[in-house]
């Protein structure tokens, strides 16, 4: 008897010590997800991030955990979108104009078309329209990597030149300008009349600085970070590359989460990008006012830039990155 009663003790005990160690149904429930981007943790995307890992949690009562990992600690882009194909993160927030970096994404390079888009909101609106929703759902097919959102704006790029203002279509001919790999910027700037170098940006000061080029192309942000303002002396605000922030994840990972979950992430990317629109606009705010004391600021005759560019995204790049007819559409959007 007495035997018996030790062994439903013993077992009683054994249960006791299991279901202690044992996850709570909601632990052995909680999904993770790494998420990367490659901004500064100063940076406005990083702001947008974290507050869209508190979103998640809170719209998702705890059962999604999003854990953000800035400046590329995950890697640069493309090995992020890798990473996320291969499992070793989930989800990455970045600019729509990556998308068009791998294969099967080369459609969305139509994003990075100089002087295409007229402001935020009209790329903003007209990505998100049916223009661009068979492209999405065929490059995430493709690719593997599915866009969740595009939302949250960045800094476009501008003009600064040394030695003489940039007004008008006419005022690019013959100038040395400094320009990242690009082969439609290049294409666009050959066709103003311009002479486009590639210079690393690390060494891009020492370039203006020495006359190796007359002028370059980046955001007021980097402009006055860098101190270019200091061997540059006309600032045009051409705004003539956007950009979108995207909240991508593994297509594979988001067909795991039940639909409630992914209207809690979807809904959490509105919030998360809106808060990153206002911060970068403040931002942008801020350095043009700096800048506006250091060089004159020019607000350019746009349409007669776009007016001497007809053709050339057609005769190069038409029908071979994006359908026929695509590069129409967005310019004809409202």
């Amino acid at each position: 008897m007495a035997r018996s009663c030790n062994g439903r003790i013993m077992r009683v005990a054994a249960m006791a010590v299991a279901l202690a160690c044992a996850p709570t149904l909601a632990e052995a429930a909680k999904v993770t997800l790494k998420l990367g981007h490659i901004r500064a943790d100063t940076s406005p995307t990083h702001k947008a991030a974290l507050k869209f890992a508190d979103l998640v949690a809170q719209k998702t009562g705890g059962e999604i955990e999003i854990r953000v990992f800035p400046n590329s600690q995950l890697g640069g882009i493309l090995d992020m979108f890798t990473g996320m194909k291969a499992g070793s993160l989930e989800m990455v927030y970045g600019g729509i104009n990556t998308y068009g970096f791998i294969k099967g994404g080369e459609v969305f390079q139509i994003t990075a078309v100089p002087f295409l888009y007229r402001d935020y909101d009209h790329m903003h609106r007209v990505l998100l329209s049916p223009i661009f929703r068979l492209h999405l759902e065929a490059a995430e097919k493709t690719t593997g990597v599915k866009v969740i959102n595009i939302n949250g704006d960045t800094a476009p790029r501008e003009l600064t030149t040394r030695d003489k203002p940039v007004r008008t279509a006419a005022d690019f001919q013959g100038l040395k300008i400094r320009i990242a790999e690009s082969a439609m910027v290049r294409a666009a700037m050959q066709k103003l009349g311009a002479n486009p170098q590639v210079i690393p940006f690390a060494d891009l000061y020492v370039a203006l600085k020495q006359g190796v080029v007359d002028a370059q192309e980046n955001g007021v942000i980097p402009i006055k970070n860098m101190s270019f303002f200091e061997v540059q002396k006309y600032l045009t605000l051409t705004h003539y590359i956007r950009d979108v922030e995207t909240f991508y994840v593994s297509a594979d990972k988001w067909k795991t989460l039940s639909p409630a979950q992914q209207k809690a992430v979807f809904d959490a990317s509105e919030e998360a990008g809106d808060l990153e629109t206002q911060l970068t606009k403040q931002e942008l705010e801020q350095a043009t006012k700096f800048l506006s004391a250091k060089l004159t600021v020019i607000e350019p005759d746009l349409a007669s830039i776009r007016k001497a560019l007809e053709g050339v995204y057609e005769e190069q790049f038409e029908g071979k990155l994006w359908p026929k007819g695509l590069l129409q559409q967005v310019r004809d959007f409202r």
